[in-house]
C-alpha cells in the first residue's frame, strides 16, 4: 500500500511503476499476524533485480512460512532518490509501503562487486547505521548473501552476517533463530554467538585481522568460539529443495521478463577464469520430470510466453535431449518460446540442432573465451577452432545468420596475437557463413564479438594472478579494432576504469571497507554505470586511507601467503587451485568431471558424492 507521501512525488519520477508495488503475484500479509518482517534488498533498479532468480526464490521460500512476511526493495534511481531525500522519505517495501528500518532482517544479494556502494546508500536512505558495530539491537540484523559473499571482507563491517553457499536451508534456520531470540528477549551478541553455528553462516565480527609489514594479511583470528574454517551451505537435492511455483510479474519490461527454470546447479567443465563453475560446486541436477513440472507451474501462474533455462551451461544437463523433447512437446503447443542460454560448441549435437529447430530462432551465442588455441588451453577452455566453426556450420545449415562470439581480454600470458586470434576467428565464421552451400540464400550473416576484460576472482586457479592493466587493455581493445577485416564483424567491450575497481573489491581484504565508506559520502554510488561511476572520487578515497588500488591488482600473489577468504571452504581445495594454476602457465588441459574426476574435493560437501562423477 503506498503511503501519501510517496505517492506525491510518484508523478515526478521517471517510472513510477517501479515503487508502487501491487503486482500480479506479489504477496501481501497482515503485518499483525508476522513474526518477522524480511526486506530483500536488490542493490540496483528494479529492472535489474526484478530479473533476480535468486530474489525469486528467496521470496516465495519465506512468504510460504505463515509466521514471516518477504517483501522486495530495490534501489530507487537517481531522480526518485532525490524527491525521497528532499521530502524525508525513508526506503520503503513494495508490498506494504512500510518502512524498512523497522524489519526485523535486512537482505543484500551481492551479485556484483560495483553494486556495494549502493547498500550502503541503500542503508543510509532507510535511516539505518552503516557499520555493523554501531548497530547494538537485535533487530533489524542487516545480512547478504550471493556471489559476491565468497569474498565478503572488502564489505564486512557493515554486515552482522553474510550467507555462503546455497541460501534456501539456511534462511529457514536463521529465521527460526531469530524468533527464538526475539520471543525470549535475547541481545543481538546472543543471536550472533547462536548463528555462527549454522553451517553457511559468517559472522564477521567474529574475526579479527592483523597484517604483516608488506600489506598482506597475517591472520584473521576467530573470537568467540567462530570456526577457523565456515563452510559454505549445500542444498543436496535439487528435485526436493524449494522452488517456486510462481514468480511477481512486473507492470514494466524489465530485462528478463520471462518465466525461469533453474535445471541444475554447479558445473563439470572446470575453465580456470571462471568463479561461479568452483563456487557452485558440486554439480546437482533436477530430473527431467520435476523441470516440466516447474515450468509448467510458471507458465500457468504468470501468464508469460517466454520460458529460459537457467543453468552454467544448458547442454550440459546429463539428460539434454530427453528434457528438451518433453519441454517442446507442450511449449511449440502451447506458443511458449523456449529459451536456451549457455550453450557449448563442443556438445552441439544434430539432436540438439533437430529440437532447436522446433522452437523460435534467436540469434546464437557461444563463449570461445580466447582466440588462440594455446590461450584456450590456458584458461582450460577445451574447445577447438575446428569445434566452433563445425558448430556455426550447423547452425547456418539450419537457417541461422546471427552469432555472438563471447571472449575475454587481460587473460593470463596472453600477448597481441591472442588479441590478432579473436578477430581471425571472427572473420572465420564468416567465411564459413558464405562457403556453406546450404545457407538460406539472399541473406547476410552477423558475427557480434564481446570482449569483457578479464577480472581473478577468489576460488578460482588463477586467484593468484595480477590483473592486467587499464593501460594494457586499452591498447589490446585498439588492436582489436585494427584487426577487424570486415563490416560484418562488431566488436563491443568493457570500459576500464571500472574494471579496475571491480578487480580491488573482488581480492580485497577489510581494509577497503573505509576507503568503501568514504567513497559513498563522497557521492559514489551505481558504480557499474558509466555514466554514473565517478573514478577520482574512488581514487581520492584509497588516497585518504593510504590504500594502493594496484596492491590488489597488479600484483601476482604467492602460494605462501594468506588470502582474504582462505578462512571460508567453498568445497574446492587450496591444493587443487594452486595445480590447475601450475596447469595453466604451462598450457596444459584438465578434462572435465564426466571424461575423469580431477580430486577437487567439492564431492565432499554433498556427502561424498558428486553428481558429475556418473
Amino acid at each position: 500500500m503506498i503511503k501519501k507521501e510517496v505517492e506525491k512525488i510518484l508523478q515526478y519520477v521517471q517510472k513510477p511503476a517501479r515503487y508502487v508495488g501491487g503486482e500480479l503475484n506479489s504477496v501481501v500479509k497482515n503485518p499483525d499476524e508476522v513474526a518477522l518482517r524480511y526486506a530483500f534488498c536488490f542493490p540496483d533498479t528494479y529492472e535489474i533485480g526484478m530479473s533476480h532468480l535468486g530474489m525469486k526464490i528467496l521470496y516465495g521460500l519465506v512468504n510460504a512460512r505463515d509466521d514471516a512476511w518477504c517483501e522486495r526493495v530495490f534501489a530507487p534511481d537517481t531522480d526518485m532518490e532525490e524527491l525521497m531525500r528532499k521530502n524525508n522519505i525513508p526506503l520503503f517495501a513494495l508490498e506494504s509501503g512500510d518502512y524498512i528500518k523497522d524489519f526485523d532482517i535486512i537482505g543484500f544479494t551481492l551479485q556484483y562487486e560495483l553494486s556495494y556502494t549502493n547498500v550502503l546508500n541503500m542503508l543510509d536512505l532507510a535511516g539505518i547505521k552503516l557499520f555493523s558495530k554501531d548497530r547494538t539491537e537485535l533487530t533489524p540484523i542487516i545480512c547478504c548473501g550471493g556471489p559476491c559473499a565468497c569474498n565478503p571482507e572488502p564489505i564486512a563491517d557493515f554486515f552482522d552476517i553474510v550467507f555462503l553457499g546455497d541460501g534456501e536451508e539456511t534462511t529457514e534456520q536463521v529465521l527460526d533463530l531469530l524468533k527464538y531470540c526475539k520471543e525470549n528477549g535475547l541481545s543481538k551478541h546472543d543471536f550472533l554467538l547462536k548463528a555462527k553455528d549454522i553451517r553457511g553462516i559468517y559472522v564477521p565480527s567474529f574475526y579479527e585481522p592483523s597484517y604483516n609489514d608488506d600489506g598482506t594479511l597475517r591472520e584473521l583470528k576467530p573470537i568467540n568460539g567462530a570456526p577457523e574454517k565456515i563452510k559454505k551451505a549445500v542444498v543436496a537435492d535439487m528435485d526436493s529443495c524449494y522452488y517456486p511455483d510462481k514468480f511477481v510479474v512486473p507492470f514494466i519490461n524489465i530485462v528478463h521478463d520471462r518465466a525461469v527454470e533453474e535445471i541444475f546447479r554447479g558445473c563439470i567443465r572446470g575453465c580456470r577464469f571462471c568463479q561461479a563453475g568452483f563456487t557452485y560446486r558440486p554439480i546437482r541436477e533436477k530430473s527431467v520430470e520435476t523441470i516440466n513440472k516447474q515450468s509448467k507451474a510458471l507458465i500457468d501462474s504468470t501468464g508469460y510466453d517466454e520460458l529460459s533455462l537457467c543453468s552454467l551451461s544448458t547442454s550440459d544437463h546429463s539428460c539434454v535431449n530427453e528434457m528438451l523433447t518433453s519441454l517442446i512437446d507442450w511449449t511449440a503447443k502451447d506458443n511458449i518460446n523456449l529459451s536456451l542460454p549457455s550453450l557449448r560448441v563442443d556438445n552441439f549435437s544434430d539432436e540438439l540442432v533437430e529440437k532447436l529447430n522446433m522452437v523460435r530462432k534467436s540469434g546464437l551465442t557461444f563463449a570461445a573465451e580466447a582466440g588462440t588455441q594455446r590461450l584456450r588451453d590456458v584458461i582450460n577452455k577445451n574447445i577447438s577452432e575446428e569445434e566452433i566453426l563445425h558448430t556455426c556450420t550447423k547452425s547456418f545449415d539450419n537457417g541461422w545468420t546471427t552469432v555472438k562470439l563471447y571472449f575475454m581480454m587481460g587473460l593470463p600470458t596472453e600477448t597481441m596475437e591472442d588479441i590478432e586470434g579473436i578477430a581471425n576467428l571472427g572473420m572465420n565464421v564468416v567465411h564459413a557463413f558464405y562457403q556453406n552451400p546450404n545457407r538460406q540464400k539472399g541473406t547476410g550473416v552477423q558475427v557480434n564479438i564481446s570482449c569483457a576484460s578479464f577480472i581473478p576472482k577468489p576460488f578460482t586457479p588463477f586467484q593468484w594472478e595480477p590483473e592486467d592493466s587499464m593501460e594494457s587493455l586499452k591498447a589490446k581493445q585498439a588492436h582489436l579494432l585494427e584487426s577487424i577485416p570486415s563490416k560484418k564483424i562488431k566488436v563491443s567491450y568493457h570500459e576500464t576504469p571500472t574494471s579496475l575497481l571491480e578487480g580491488v573489491l573482488a581480492r580485497g581484504d577489510r581494509r577497503l571497507s573505509a576507503v568503501l565508506y568514504d567513497a559513498f559520502m563522497n557521492g559514489c554510488k551505481f558504480d557499474s554505470w558509466d555514466d554514473k561511476f565517478k573514478f577520482d572520487t574512488w581514487m581520492k578515497a584509497f588516497e585518504k586511507n593510504n590504500i594502493d588500488p594496484y596492491f590488489y591488482t597488479q600484483r601476482r600473489r604467492d602460494f605462501s601467503e594468506l588470502l582474504p577468504w582462505d578462512h571460508i571452504d567453498y568445497g574446492v581445495s587450496r591444493k587443487f587451485l594452486e595445480r590447475e594454476n601450475l596447469k595453466a602457465h604451462e598450457s596444459k588441459t584438465t578434462p572435465h568431471c564426466r571424461i575423469k574426476c580431477a580430486g577437487c574435493g567439492a564431492n565432499m560437501l554433498n556427502g561424498g558424492h558428486c553428481d558429475a562423477r556418473g
